[in-house]
């Protein structure tokens, strides 16, 4: 164990030799895993037992009487207790014995939960998830009290042993989703996961070159529990505040808890307004780009389309640059401090895009659509799906520019084709509108009643389809 562990290389790697009851003991543990108090507590009781208190069956007699704490294990492999104490546990080896004892006394530096910045909500509760698995799992708990919620525990990387929990509700999920999932798993052969969710949805997900994502991300735990409620499969992996929903569909990217916060039609409005933006996001600039250029394809009553002033720089030149400026500022914005943000937004407003529209680089009505359709992109209520489309955009807008209106067409027609073939553990991507279900389909352009929501989703194909 000493030398599994590196003992004397590491400081934070903690080995006591003891004598309690006359019998040579060992306690390792990781210094900063440990709850020092109930640790104290429990070796303030070993140092008073007496010899005969461990004559006969030593084992048993720790595990029931002596060690008072509930959660405690054995292991025979040396090991998989080296392991399991490099995880946070304490291992006392106790001379005579041939297990170790685990004693799971560990605790994590952790933050208290709060509300997501990505999935704010005006009504609601506050709490998000955490980095720390086991506050996790105990938040998914508080939202769904179901007997037969199941939390399954693996390891995943050969040398970082990351913690991660499939959950699922055993009497709803189906039984051949749950066991490709936990396959797809097992075949996880790395050095380790230290990206946490990114990386397990890179090995799970294939199709490593196509942008869109076939997993939904969430940070809210009542999101998870209606998730898991209609039969869907939770990944939930240690370190990460963000937990893999799977499988998912386009059109789950584009829900929202904000919507079932208010009243149906009003919830319905916010839906219709976010497809709106997910469509501005993706065609507007190309569309206008388009028109702008062939005008000759355009009725009288939209003659008003298009630059008054062209700029000095051609007007494809301008959308890239401007495209790449956008992109540029919200990395930026990503890496400047809080304090700082206000004076980097005033900057990139007033002094670069105010100046370049009155030295003629850019014409107004580049910035004013390029601005509208970043509005559309920051609509998104998925991160990935945000990104996934302004990829998309941008190709469309580089096809436009090169091939015209041919190029736009054939473009968008690929686009869909490339939705319409991707799959999420064999769920199509785009159902229900391919292949369409009209009742489905309606209810997810439309946002209806909680109460008139009677069954769970086909797709998932539930052991208990009645809600």
């Amino acid at each position: 164990m000493r030398e599994y562990l590196g003992v004397e290389k590491s400081f934070d790697v903690i080995h006591l030799d003891l004598n309690y009851a006359n019998k040579d003991m060992a306690i390792f543990f990781i210094d900063g895993f440990i709850k020092d108090d109930i640790f104290l507590h429990i070796m303030s009781l070993l140092a008073e037992l007496k010899e005969e208190d461990l004559e006969e069956h030593t084992l048993d007699r720790l595990l029931k009487r002596y060690i008072p704490y509930v959660e405690l294990a054995t292991e025979r492999d040396l090991i998989n207790a080296a392991n399991q104490v490099l995880a946070g546990q304490t291992a006392l080896i106790v001379d005579g014995i041939d297990q170790a004892i685990l004693i799971d006394t560990r605790t994590y530096p952790a933050r208290t939960p709060q509300e997501p910045d990505i999935e704010r909500v005006v009504r609601g509760s506050k709490d998000g998830y955490v980095e720390t698995l086991v506050f996790n799992t105990a938040l998914t708990r508080r939202k769904v009290r179901d007997r037969s919620l199941r939390m399954e525990f693996m390891q995943v990387g050969r040398r970082s042993k990351t913690d991660v929990v499939i959950c699922y509700i055993e009497d709803i999920a189906d039984v051949e989703l749950v066991e490709n999932i936990k396959k797809s798993l097992e075949k996880i052969d790395t050095d380790g996961i230290p990206m946490a969710e990114k990386t397990v949805e890179e090995y799970i997900s294939g199709n490593h070159w196509n942008p869109y994502p076939t997993v939904r991300y969430t940070e809210r735990p009542d999101t998870a529990a209606v998730h898991l409620l209609e039969g869907h499969v939770c990944i939930i992996v240690d370190g990460s505040p963000s937990v893999i929903i799977t499988p998912t569909t386009f059109w789950h990217h584009v829900q929202h808890a904000e919507e079932y916060r208010n009243k149906p039609i009003v919830g319905a409005y916010l839906r219709i307004v976010r497809f709106l933006g997910v469509l501005i996001s993706i065609f507007l600039i190309p569309l206008w780009y388009l028109y702008a250029v062939h005008p000759e394809v355009l009725p009288d009553v939209l003659s008003f389309i298009g630059p008054n002033k062209k700029g000095n720089v051609p007007l494809f030149l301008q959308f890239l640059i401007v495209e790449i400026g956008i992109d540029m500022l919200r990395m930026a914005a990503i890496h400047t401090p809080n304090s700082l943000a206000t004076a980097l937004g005033i900057v990139a407003a007033l002094m670069i895009g105010q100046v370049a529209v009155e030295v003629g680089l850019f014409s107004n009505e580049v910035i004013l659509y390029i601005a509208v359709a970043a509005i559309g992109m920051f609509a998104t209520p998925s991160y990935e799906l945000s990104m996934a489309n302004r990829i998309t955009r941008l190709v469309l807008l580089i096809i436009t520019g090169v091939f015209g209106s041919v190029g736009f067409v054939i473009g968008t027609f690929a686009w869909i084709l490339l939705l319409a073939n991707m799959k999420s553990y064999k769920v199509p991507y785009l159902w229900p509108f391919i292949p369409f279900d009209f009742k489905a389909f309606m209810d997810i352009i439309i946002r209806a009643p909680i109460p008139l929501k009677r069954t769970r989703p086909k797709f998932l194909d539930p052991k208990d389809p009645d809600r």
